[in-house]
């Protein structure tokens, strides 16, 4: 009998899929918290309300991604989530009220007139702020490493508080406030527009000097990761990933100001995070809890991923078309007038 388990390498198939989708999260999440960082300092009222168009029809469904990603976590490397989680308690709670603030923000502002909503739009700032960081300093402190103990998380409540975490969640805050000004270059036009090209400058300078911050600390942190990528021939193949990211900064440069390139700034920043994403799941695979355990050790076992799989596999397409017919609805230009 043919066995649908054993003929599929279902770890690194649902590898795949939790990798796949916390990008898509980072990605599509990731420009509406940048527009929330940036967005007090929009220059008049008539730009937040564009802003905060740009994005209504799309920010709370950006978040399905998250969702998906804790739920494969939970359900396909159980022993993973039994050991990440107590590691990131801090972080995860605070970036979920982080989230629940800008979401309430959010709805209420647009009820809201004078001093009422701009309250509302500091709210609005700050939940977005401190989402961001929260995920960076997840991000830097499971990359750094993870103490365990046994199959127990073994560190303490603040080990995700160190210096490498803390710059990348700076890096992170700016590489959102990247995504989202490329957004509005994007979906607005006049004083609005003109504000988030100024926006794109700044944020691409923090964005390439702290990619290359972490793209040096990471071989010195660890010496598989510097194994890997400087010893040959993995060097000869690995390195149109640098090179790439560094043209592709170049163009973004050059271009952000030609008005005849309102979608290019948007999606060299979509890629220059894949390829970001890229370099570090590069480094870290085949591991779920970096050097300790890889995704085999903490898979589930076969017959709950096949199960799963077939649950699963329908609905991704369901997901992505819906998200992309939505994009496309909304296609075109913001105004300012209240969608609510």
């Amino acid at each position: 009998m043919f066995d649908f388990s054993q003929s599929l390498n279902l770890p690194l198939i649902w590898g795949f899929i939790i990798a796949a989708a916390i990008f898509f999260y980072v990605l599509l999440d990731g420009f509406d918290l940048g527009l929330g960082i940036i967005f007090p300092f929009a220059p008049t009222e008539k730009c937040r309300n564009k802003m905060m168009n740009s994005i209504a029809p799309f920010w709370d469904g950006n978040e399905t991604w998250l969702v998906l990603g804790g739920g494969v976590l939970f359900a396909a490397f159980p022993l993973a989530y039994s050991i990440l989680l107590p590691a990131f308690y801090i972080p995860i709670i605070l970036m979920l009220l982080g989230l629940i603030m800008r979401g309430v923000a959010f709805e209420f502002r647009f009820k809201e007139e004078g001093k009422a909503r701009r309250l509302w739009d500091y709210f609005f700032h700050l939940g977005s702020i401190i989402a961001a960081l929260c995920q960076g300093l997840i991000l830097g402190a499971f990359v750094q490493g993870i103490k365990v103990d046994g199959v127990n998380y073994g560190g303490g409540v603040f080990d995700f508080f160190t210096n490498f975490s803390v710059m990348t969640a700076i890096a992170v805050v700016f590489g959102y406030c990247l995504l989202g000004s490329t957004w509005l270059i994007m979906k607005t036009e006049g004083e609005t527009q003109i504000f988030a090209r100024k926006i794109t400058f700044i944020s691409l300078t923090f964005v390439a000097i702290f990619m290359a911050l972490v793209s040096i600390f990471m071989p010195i942190l660890n010496e598989r990761i510097r194994t890997l990528w400087f010893t040959e021939p993995n060097i000869y193949y690995l390195l149109p990933i640098p090179l790439v990211t560094a043209a592709l900064f170049l163009i973004l440069w050059f271009r952000v100001n030609k008005n005849n390139h309102e979608y290019l700034p948007f999606l060299i920043s979509v890629a220059l995070f894949f390829l970001g994403y890229l370099g570090i799941a590069i480094s870290l695979y085949p591991w779920i809890i970096p050097f300790q355990y890889d995704i085999y050790q903490c898979a589930a076992a076969n017959t709950s991923l096949s199960l799963l799989l077939v649950a699963v596999v329908p609905m991704l397409p369901i997901i992505l078309v819906y998200t992309g017919y939505c994009y496309y609805l909304f296609r075109g230009k913001t105004q300012h007038e209240n969608l609510y």
